[in-house]
């Protein structure tokens, strides 16, 4: 094998496989490191395919055993399957890891299977079953993502105290699931085993759910899981959890009332957010300066303190997203090979999977009050939606947040049918500087759920059609 390389991207996920297919497709002889054994990272693997998979797969059992029947369509004896509902999680897994291999051929990308380590800059050793090889590169990309977080005295072990890892792959329907942490993931899987059959109770330590979102957009999304059987705990603070009799007693302090509880289950899911990754890199030895929360420090273009070594993804700041991954590792690709490789850390969307879905991008109210900067609200309710009647999907609402001067679209916060894909509209027209004129102003097709932006865009200016 040829050890002399332009690039040598570490780690195989979202933003490493990207940064290494662009870079090869750009004219740099490229190799990627990946010690998982399969392509794609925790995402693909472990993380936001597989639960997508069980999300639509667990939405579907739930319409069908609650709601088919009072739309004329009946089924008799429906049952659950959850061996048969894994094992279609897997293979998909299994086809998309298999496909990202395919791409790395066609691109011509040397894919070196074990755990990277920097020993200079401009060397990475590769440790597979005990052998070691050196390889020589020009430059280095730090892509190896991010790993589980706990809490202090709380040892995950995947079988009773679980991560998202293990709540993937549950072999029967827990009767009690309790989850710490009111994030996108906790929020993800207590969805799927609550439409599944489980009790689930959210214990989350501040005020409110997910963290970061809309304020507004966070009351209606508790409200709504509410309604559909998933209990909360909230300023809520976890002591312990104990395994007794078979049982896992979850004790935690209510630091309103001051108050200690406890909460039995079968299953307690810790989803108390990810860390960087960068065990066994070696970055202390080569230099590379790492922030107060393990993440390493880069400049604009990226760059970390070594000139010619690069991160990113999840191991330096910002969203823990694989699509910001991606975006990352494109414009890495581009300036490695002259190009003026740039990401707009103001349109990253986030999409929580759950239904109805919840996505945003931009700026919520909060941060705008924060910035006093003057805005304007156009909200429309998928109630008045002609496509969401008829489709019984009728929960949540659009919200544009325009600029109160110029009517520049500054935040777009849905919680909604379908609305994952919708939010793709206003990080294109934020992308290119849109007004809520201009969303306001563009045809769009009927009966369909984005009739519902055009609407909140009309809103903007106090002018609805349909509310």
């Amino acid at each position: 094998m040829e050890n002399n390389f332009d690039v040598i991207v570490i780690g195989g996920g979202p933003g490493g496989y990207v940064c290494a297919i662009r870079a090869a497709q750009l004219g740099l002889k490229t190799a990627c490191v990946e010690s998982r054994g399969t392509l794609g990272g925790t995402c693909l693997n472990v993380g936001c395919i597989p639960s997508k998979s069980l999300l639509n797969l667990s939405e579907n059992f739930y319409k069908a055993q609650k709601e088919f029947s009072g739309q004329g369509i009946e089924i008799k004896d429906l049952k659950l399957n959850i061996e048969k509902m894994m094992t279609n999680k897997d293979k998909s897994v299994q086809v998309l890891t298999k496909g990202v291999e395919f791409l790395f051929k066609k691109n011509k990308v040397t894919y070196l299977k074990g755990k990277g380590a920097i020993f200079s800059k401009n060397d990475v050793t590769v440790f597979n079953d005990g052998k070691r090889e050196s390889f020589k590169t020009k430059n280095i990309v730090i892509a190896t993502g991010s790993g589980i977080s706990s809490l202090p005295g709380i040892e995950i072990d995947e079988k009773d105290i679980i991560s998202s890892t293990g709540a993937l792959s549950l072999s029967k329907v827990p009767k009690k699931l309790v989850i710490i942490g009111g994030g996108y993931i906790g929020l993800e899987m207590g969805s799927v085993w609550s439409r599944l059959g489980s009790e689930v109770t959210v214990i989350e330590y501040l005020d409110h759910i997910t963290p970061g979102m809309d304020r507004e957009v966070s009351k209606e999304f508790q409200k709504i899981l509410v309604k559909q059987g998933i209990k909360f705990k909230l300023n809520s603070k976890v002591i312990s959890v104990i395994k007794k009799n078979n049982t896992l007693h979850t004790k935690f302090l209510d630091i309103i009332k001051t108050e200690e509880e406890t909460i039995e289950s079968d299953k307690v899911l810790v989803s108390v957010g990810r860390k960087p990754y960068t065990e066994g890199l070696n970055l202390s030895k080569v230099g590379i300066k790492k922030d107060s929360k393990g993440r390493v420090m880069v400049n604009d273009k990226l760059k970390t303190s070594i000139n010619n070594i690069y991160a990113i993804g999840d191991v330096i700041k910002g969203p823990m997203l694989a699509h910001k991954a991606e975006e990352e590792g494109i414009a890495v690709a581009e300036v490695l090979a002259g190009q003026a490789g740039h990401v707009n850390y103001d349109v990253i969307p986030g999409v929580i999977y759950t239904s109805p879905e919840v996505a945003t991008v931009g700026k919520t109210e909060e941060q705008l009050k924060l910035e006093n900067i003057n805005y304007k609200v156009g909200k429309f309710p998928f109630l008045a939606n002609s496509r969401a009647k008829v489709n019984n999907e009728t929960e949540g609402f659009v919200k544009i947040l325009a600029d109160g001067v110029t009517d520049k679209v500054l935040g777009v916060h849905i919680i909604g049918p379908h609305c994952g894909d919708m939010i793709a509209e206003m990080a294109l027209a934020m992308e290119f500087g849109a007004s809520a004129e201009d969303i306001a102003r563009t045809c769009h097709a009927h009966p369909t759920h984005t009739e519902a932006i055009k609407e909140a865009a009309l809103a903007v200016d106090k002018r609805p059609i349909h509310f």
